[in-house]
């Protein structure tokens, strides 16, 4: 009997939403079960992927062959958890899988907070952003010292479902302190999320990208530019593929006084 065709995810590596997808599948040990895809931002979107996503650019979508399309990153690890569910990485009981969802619904203001920061061109909203910012971080605090379970730092007693969905939020906010010269104070208002922070950025199935490559490639939102657009009076975005982001110098951390040329940044 055949293999059933494997899904395809048509993803950007450096995408938060896409890398939820691979640390799941680095944590079921079946990151080759999913045909990963890249696709270049900075271009066209192919028709095909066009369709598969109703017409709009959000990455990921997945395409099952001889079925159809699905799409949002929380959906896409919904079946990919169901599809594979050895070993299961969501909670077999009903109230802890609740509080796993509780704990993600407060990613989504944390997420908005800390990319309305980094995309802000105005000095004079800083405070009121980064206040925004503190103010969603600590009710993720405020969840997890209320509802954790055990001695370690984690949700529960290991590496699982919400720090999958959470995690790479934590490393693409590697740019606020390189681009805002801030980050969670260190005064015990943030102990338990920082704990938890430091021990998803550190563990093996989260390592799909560094702090290096995030501020590197999100440079052009710290100038208020995104989704792979080029920014006025440049000619190339930061997120093309060529030169690699390894070839680049780090950007100028000041994104309020000026901005970086293109020959700069390494992109010519």
């Amino acid at each position: 009997m055949s293999q059933p065709a494997r899904p395809i995810v048509y993803h950007i590596p450096i995408c938060p939403f896409s890398q939820r997808l691979e640390i799941l599948m680095e944590l079921k040990g079946a990151r080759d079960a999913v045909d990963f895809r890249t696709v270049d931002i900075t271009k066209p979107r192919d028709e095909h992927i066009l369709k598969l996503s109703g017409g709009t650019t959000a990455l990921p979508v997945m395409e099952l062959p001889n079925k159809g399309a699905l799409k949002e990153s929380l959906v896409l690890m919904e079946f990919l958890e169901d599809s594979f569910p050895e070993p299961a990485i969501r909670r077999a009981d009903p109230y802890e899988r609740g509080l796993e969802s509780l704990l993600i619904t407060l990613a989504d203001p944390m997420i908005g907070a800390g990319y309305r920061l980094i995309l802000n061109q105005d000095r004079g909203k800083t405070e009121e952003l980064k206040a925004a910012y503190l103010k969603a971080a600590e009710n993720v605090d405020a969840f997890l010292r209320a509802h954790s379970k055990g001695e370690g730092p984690w949700l529960f007693e290991r590496f699982g479902w919400a720090e999958a969905a959470f995690t790479p939020f934590f490393l693409r906010f590697a740019f606020i302190p390189y681009y805002e010269g801030f980050d969670l104070p260190e005064d015990g208002r943030f102990e338990r999320l920082l704990e938890w922070r430091a021990a998803c950025l550190a563990h093996p199935a989260a390592q799909q990208t560094s702090e290096e490559e995030i501020i590197k490639v999100y440079y052009d939102y710290a100038i208020g530019t995104g989704n792979g657009g080029v920014p006025e009076g440049r000619e190339v975005s930061s997120f093309v593929f060529e030169p690699h982001w390894k070839d680049r110098p780090m950007p100028p951390r000041a994104k309020y006084e000026r901005r970086a040329s293109d020959k700069e940044l390494g992109l010519l």
